[in-house]
C-alpha cells in the first residue's frame, strides 16, 4: 500500500514538473518573439594592412654604396628620379604593407597605395610607448629645432594612412631628417585629396650591417592612374644631425669639434671620398660607407684639399 502510494505520488509529481517546464518554455518563447530584432551589420573594405616579412624592397636595384656622403643637402635623387616599382605593383587596390620587425627590433619596408580610403578620419594619437630600434631620448637646445635630437619618425607619414603607434612604421630619426620628409610626405596627401587619386608610397630603412640606426630612408612614390604624371619621386634622405656625430650602432651621439684655422704648420690625416669629393675625420662614423675603391688617406693640409675642389664632411666637420 505505501509503495503503490509512492509510486502515486512520483509519478504525480514528475507529471506536475514536465507541465511546468512546458509552460514555462512556452512564456520564454511568447517573450522572445514579443522583442524587437536586432540586426548586425559588418562593414567591410577592399583595404588591406597586414605585417609581413615579404615585402620586396628596392635593395635588389639600389645600393647605398652609391650614396654620396652627405654634404648639405638633406637629401639625394636616386635613380633619376625614378621609383623602382614593377608594372605588377600598379593597382587601384588601397593596401598597406609592413614588414616585421629583424632580430635587431628593427623595421623594414613599408608600402603602401595610398588614397582617400587609408587617409585618417580621427586625430592623431600619442606614440611615446613605442621605443624603436636604437631610441634614446636626447637633447641639443642650441643645435636642434626643439632640443630632442630623435624623433619617433613613421615611415608612413599619419597623415597618408592613419597609423599611429604601430611599431613596424616608426623608427629612430634625427629631428632634421624628420622634418625634410614632410615636403614629400605633404605632396602625396595635397595630391591625393584634391585629384582623389591613387599613389604607390615605399619607404625603405637603410641599416648598415647591425646598426640600430638606419643611415637614411629611401622614399619612393609614384601617381598610379596617370602612371606618374601627377608625382614621381625617388630620393634617400640622410638621417643626419648638423653639428652632431651620431653612433648609428647604438644611438650614442656627441657634439660635433668645430674646425679650427690651420696655419702653414699644421697637417693632419683626412679620409678622402673620391667620387663625392669630400674629406672626413678618421673617426667620422662615415668613412666605414666608403667603398675601398672610393677611399683614400691624406695627410695635409685642410685648405690645400679645399683649394683641390674636396668639401669638408658636415658630421665630423673636420
Amino acid at each position: 500500500m505505501r509503495t503503490s502510494l509512492k509510486r502515486s505520488i512520483q509519478s504525480r509529481l514528475k507529471g506536475g514538473l514536465i507541465l511546468a517546464f512546458s509552460v514555462i518554455l512556452a512564456l520564454l518563447t511568447s517573450c522572445e518573439a514579443l522583442l524587437p530584432t536586432t540586426t548586425t551589420t559588418v562593414t567591410t573594405t577592399t583595404t588591406t594592412t597586414s605585417h609581413t616579412t615579404t615585402i620586396k624592397p628596392s635593395l635588389e636595384t639600389f645600393s647605398y654604396d652609391d650614396v654620396p656622403a652627405y654634404s648639405s643637402s638633406p637629401y639625394v635623387i636616386i635613380n633619376d628620379n625614378e621609383p623602382f616599382f614593377t608594372k605588377e605593383d600598379l593597382t587601384t587596390e588601397a593596401f598597406e604593407e609592413y614588414s616585421d620587425l629583424d632580430s635587431l627590433g628593427r623595421c623594414g619596408t613599408a608600402f603602401a597605395n595610398i588614397c582617400i580610403e587609408l587617409m585618417p578620419t580621427a586625430p592623431r594619437e600619442e606614440i611615446y610607448m613605442v621605443r624603436p630600434s636604437g631610441w634614446q631620448a636626447i637633447s641639443y637646445p642650441d643645435l636642434v629645432d626643439g632640443g630632442s635630437l630623435y624623433n619617433r619618425s613613421h615611415l608612413i607619414a599619419f597623415q597618408l594612412a592613419g597609423e599611429n603607434a604601430n611599431k613596424y612604421n616608426l623608427i629612430t630619426g634625427t629631428r632634421y631628417m624628420n622634418t625634410n620628409m614632410i615636403p614629400f610626405e605633404n605632396m602625396v596627401a595635397d595630391m591625393v585629396k584634391d585629384s582623389k587619386i591613387h599613389v604607390l608610397y615605399r619607404v625603405t630603412p637603410i641599416f648598415v650591417d647591425k646598426e640600430l640606426i638606419c643611415r637614411g630612408v629611401l622614399m619612393e612614390a609614384m601617381s598610379v592612374e596617370d602612371k606618374g604624371e601627377s608625382i614621381l619621386y625617388n630620393v634617400f634622405l640622410y638621417n643626419v644631425q648638423p653639428g652632431i656625430i651620431i653612433d648609428y650602432s647604438n644611438g650614442n651621439s656627441r657634439r660635433a669639434e668645430p674646425s679650427h684655422t690651420q696655419t702653414s704648420s699644421e697637417q693632419r690625416t683626412y679620409i678622402l671620398n673620391v667620387k663625392s669629393k669630400r674629406f672626413h675625420d678618421p673617426s667620422c662614423p662615415g668613412v666605414a660607407d666608403i667603398s675601398e675603391k672610393n677611399k683614400k688617406e691624406y695627410v695635409g693640409y685642410r685648405e690645400d684639399l679645399i683649394t683641390m675642389g674636396y668639401s669638408p664632411c658636415q658630421t665630423c666637420n673636420p
